[in-house]
């Protein structure tokens, strides 16, 4: 299957599953609405005909009863309507014609229970609401009393309403709806596929057309244009200069003495062993390539350097460092042993790095004390700069206190940086796949870890814990009455509270700490190896400081808001840290259902409290 057409069927699906699920859930809104609708009717009209019924008693007319009631059963909403008396009050009054009497299972359990009940009957034709709403007896106090008129206690059920409504109409309007958003769901999908399938097309051919040129360039043919399909941009300046790239190279290969000869330093007096070696070393170099193309990270790359450091060339003393180059900041890689021959201020500032300055070999026999951040005073050294991209570049540090070890390495540094070289685009591209990574791990809005972060990291991290013996403290912790923010004064303030939060957190927590937006206003905080006093001032503090700042709404005002916390301590808690997330939300669900804005640590008696 083509590129473009799995594209293109992802997308149809992708757009398909998500217009399947908003019509669901319209549907099921509309139906939920408009059952709603028809209960707040019944308890308005229970309420009218209770109010009714009283004043009838009061003025001794209750021979006009049924006027008023055939009366509220006319409107068109109400199918059909009757009154049922409780056996307290059938006693007492008796029934009228024995038309107050109850008429089925539901009225009983009204009766019996003194709660509402509310039953959808549903047919091809028709839909109909059944209500059921109990009279309770009632002491006025100052107004009149049901204990006036009727020989009960307060509370007692004196009888019920029962309605039917007929819904069957909303059915229909929910039914046309549901048509309406499927259609415009489906012409919405068509038109981004249409859309889709032009903007992408460009891409998918020059896709094609980059793996038949490398296909050709693997062959050794160099000779392929690739071609341009009206891109404009970053794209068509990559198929320039791979355009570019490749008329060289094939200028390049038009002469396999000169290619071989630029290939290596190394001198032979007989042409053919020359070429030989070179073709031997072409063919090490190319199994490297192939091998470090299947690592699955940078570091293993570093690995693969390192062995051939070790085993090929036979380097017995030599560092390997990244460099940043957007922090200038210099990292240890690999040492074969004891300490580093730089300075400290080398690995904090890149900048004092004489090879990363000058990106140029650095030999300590070319001139005496050459890099002023190397310390060590009776050894010689080879510094080589090897460049990645522009944010990354690798520092390789050969030492030796035999001046020819040294010149034999520095004989080779050739054939080492083709290594390197053959290294660096799948390097950059493991870089790049990190920052990638990196990105999807990350929100947004708060830069902090997501929700994926926890769950593809969890295990991983309780492993880690499980495995030195060492605890997390849980943190959960959620912004209270968050929605009437966005409610009131918009989403931009409320993405401006969510920002906030997540500035506090950084600032508060180590670099040890794991700080997760876990969704909408909630945060998880991961406190490494903290015991509950470190976990209660971590928590504390937060609290306070979040609580203070002003929030500008607009107009001259502002606003502050509060923060609930809940705690949960693994293992002490749980014997998984996802088990303690849950744990935590538990002792937070606790602090939001006893008043909001405070800090509750989890205690296993909450997990029967929320379960009632």
């Amino acid at each position: 299957m083509h590129t473009k057409t799995k594209i293109l069927l992802i997308v149809t699906i992708i757009l398909l599953a998500f217009g399947f699920a908003t019509t669901i859930n319209v549907a099921l809104k509309l139906r939920n609405s408009s059952i709603q609708n028809a209960v707040e009717k019944a308890e308005i009209t229970a309420n009218i005909v209770q109010d009714g019924l009283t004043a009838h008693m009061i003025n001794n007319t209750m021979d006009k009863k049924d006027y008023f009631l055939n009366s509220i059963s006319q409107h068109d909403y109400i199918k059909s309507l009757w009154l049922v008396r409780s056996a307290g009050i059938a006693k007492q009054y008796g029934t009228k014609n024995n038309q107050e009497t109850v008429r089925d299972s539901i009225d009983k359990q009204v009766l019996s229970s003194g709660t509402t009940a509310q039953v959808v009957f549903e047919q091809t034709d028709e839909i109909l609401l059944r209500v059921t709403i109990p009279y309770k007896a009632e002491d006025g106090k100052n107004e009149v009393s049901c204990l006036n008129c009727h020989s009960v206690q307060i509370g007692d059920t004196l009888g019920a309403v029962s309605m039917e409504f007929d819904v069957t109409e909303s059915r229909t309007d929910g039914l046309l709806t549901i048509l309406n958003i499927l259609g415009i769901n489906l012409v919405f999908i068509i038109i981004i596929l249409i859309l889709l399938n032009k903007y992408i097309t460009p891409y998918t051919q020059v896709f094609s057309n980059i793996k038949e040129g490398l296909e050709k360039a693997y062959r050794g043919d160099f000779s392929h244009k690739f071609s341009m399909f009206n891109l404009k941009g970053e794209a068509r300046e990559l198929l320039e200069q791979m355009n570019s790239l490749f008329e060289k190279l094939q200028e390049a290969f038009g002469s396999i003495k000169v290619t071989l000869s630029t290939f290596t330093n190394t001198i032979v007096d007989d042409p053919l062993d020359e070429a030989k070696a070179i073709i031997h070393e072409l063919a090490d170099i190319y199994k490297f390539k192939k091998t470090i193309e299947l690592d699955i990270s940078k570091e293993v790359i570093y690995n693969r350097i390192v062995d051939v450091l070790k085993n090929k060339y036979h380097v017995l003393h030599f560092a390997l460092y990244e460099v940043n180059s957007i922090k200038e900041t210099r990292s240890l890689i690999y040492i074969t042993s004891g300490k580093s021959i730089c300075l400290d201020s080398a690995n904090t500032d890149a900048i004092n790095c004489r090879a990363y300055r000058t990106k140029s070999d650095v030999v300590s026999t070319d001139f005496a004390e050459l890099c002023k951040a190397c310390e060590a005073k009776d050894i010689n050294y080879l510094c080589l700069p090897f460049s990645i991209n522009k944010d990354y570049s690798l520092i390789l540090s050969i030492t030796s206190k035999n001046k020819k070890d040294l010149a034999y390495i520095k004989m080779n540094t050739a054939n080492i940086g083709n290594y390197f070289e053959a290294a660096k685009p799948i390097i950059e591209s493991r870089l790049l796949m990190d920052q990638l990574l990196d990105t999807s791990l990350r929100d947004g809005m708060t830069g902090l870890y997501n929700r994926r972060f926890l769950e593809e990291f969890i295990e991983k991290l309780m492993s880690q814990v499980k495995r030195e013996q060492k605890t997390y403290s849980v943190l959960m912790l959620d912004i209270d009455y968050f929605k009437s923010i966005n409610d009131t004064y918009g989403h931009d303030t409320g993405d401006k509270v969510i920002i906030k939060v997540g500035e506090l957190l950084k600032e508060t927590i180590r670099e040890s700490d794991l700080a997760i937006r876990y969704g909408g206003e909630e945060f998880v905080l991961m406190l490494y190896n903290a015991d509950e006093n470190g976990t209660q001032k971590v928590a504390k503090n937060i609290h306070e400081q979040f609580s203070q700042i002003m929030f500008d709404v607009g107009h001259g005002k502002s606003i502050q808001k509060t923060i609930s916390i809940g705690i949960a301590n693994f293992p002490n808690d749980g014997d998984t840290i996802a088990g303690c997330i849950k744990l935590a939300d538990t002792a937070l669900y606790k602090a939001k259902t006893t008043g909001r804005n405070k800090i509750v640590t989890y205690s296993a008696d909450m997990i029967e409290d929320k379960n009632v």
